[in-house]
């Protein structure tokens, strides 16, 4: 009998090919797409062509499944996408953080409640077209994490929360390909997305208007203080929801010199302005790690890491801290380390961890 695997299908290329890749390797498919909001709970406007979820993406996707011959169903996760991911942007955003939906979306959605729901129904896998391999050491019995073969389409950083029971029911089959050949399979075989642009912003945000979305939650910027590093005041911010570490341009106000926001403190409502060197870091503490490559961290380890999805990798060496916390050194300072956003590290082509910057 035919190993059973459920594909997220967002309508997008990727996870187009990857449904297609596993039905010609002899798996029987089923094709999902998520069903994760409504026009009506986020911000739209003119400008706003398409974004990812949208009601032609879900007829993407059922026209490509229609195309390569395996069933497709929509599944309504909108409570669980709302708990999950919305609430905690629009929550991280007036404590001061600066989030990653995507990996939230990740963690809680594409790789628990995808999953919970395969398995209720007899399926064995689920797939996604993330660029990423999935490799079983047999050393250690444990499932790793690996670097994909185009490294610009490396997706890594936005799964470092996979645990090893995720890892070891996931298929990832885009790790050898690179976007080219992706979308010449796409051509090939006469999907209708196969030139589809890919989606850019985080899709309940279209066009980056993430303020106009947290203000229709009920959310009600206050205005406070920007403030230099000693305290002293520089003039009046409009709510701290609006600006983000390493910010210069749109600050409303002057100083003769460029001025970057280095630091947001939602205890007193101040935004802290400062000049470029000020925004460079060496140090920081993450908590909630996930380790994939090891069980545990015991002691120092010499790591290559990351802040950001797009930062290349720089020398660090992780030191483990009581709880799940642990606390990175880098080895020269890096700029706009951002709370709320994600420390990811590696070991060569494997990640080793990660974790949420404090």
């Amino acid at each position: 009998m035919n190993k059973k695997v459920m594909v997220g299908m967002s309508g997008g290329v990727d996870s187009s090919v990857t449904a297609l890749l596993l039905k010609n390797q002899g798996y029987d498919v089923m094709g999902v797409t998520l069903k994760l909001f409504a026009n009506d709970d986020i911000v739209l406007s003119d400008e706003a062509k398409r974004t990812c979820c949208s009601l032609d993406d879900v007829d993407d996707a059922r026209r490509v499944a229609y195309k390569i011959g395996i069933e497709h169903v929509v599944f309504n996760f909108k409570d669980y996408f709302k708990k999950s991911v919305m609430d905690n942007f629009v929550d991280s955003y007036i404590n001061g953080e600066t989030p990653n939906p995507c990996i939230e979306c990740n963690k809680h959605i594409k790789f628990d409640e995808m999953l919970r729901r395969a398995e209720t129904l007899g399926y064995d896998y689920i797939a996604t077209g993330h660029y990423a391999h999935i490799i079983k050491d047999k050393a250690t019995s444990r499932y790793l994490l690996k670097r994909p073969a185009d490294r610009h389409k490396d997706q890594t950083y936005v799964l470092y929360n996979l645990t090893q029971y995720q890892l070891a029911r996931t298929l990832f089959p885009l790790a050898d390909y690179d976007k080219d050949t992706v979308r010449k399979i796409a051509e090939d075989n006469d999907l209708i997305n196969a030139r589809k642009p890919d989606s850019q912003d985080i899709c309940f945000v279209p066009n980056g208007r993430y303020v106009e979305f947290i203000n229709k939650q009920g959310y009600q910027a206050i205005k406070g203080n920007f403030i230099d590093t000693n305290g002293n005041v520089l003039g009046q911010h409009q709510g701290i929801i609006n600006y983000t570490i390493g910010q210069r341009k749109g600050l409303g106000v002057t100083f003769g010199k460029p001025m970057f926001v280095i630091d947001k403190n939602p205890i007193d409502n101040t935004v802290t302005l400062g000049t470029n060197e000020e925004l460079f870091k060496s140090e920081l503490i993450a908590d909630n790690v996930n380790w994939i490559s090891i069980e545990s961290l015991t002691e120092p380890l010499k790591v290559m890491a990351k802040t950001r999805y797009n930062q290349v990798e720089q020398s660090a060496t992780v030191y483990p801290l009581d709880g799940s916390k642990i606390k990175v050194v880098f080895d020269t300072p890096q700029r706009a380390i951002t709370k709320g956003q994600a420390v990811v590290m590696y070991q060569g082509e494997y990640v080793l961890g990660g974790g949420s910057i404090l």
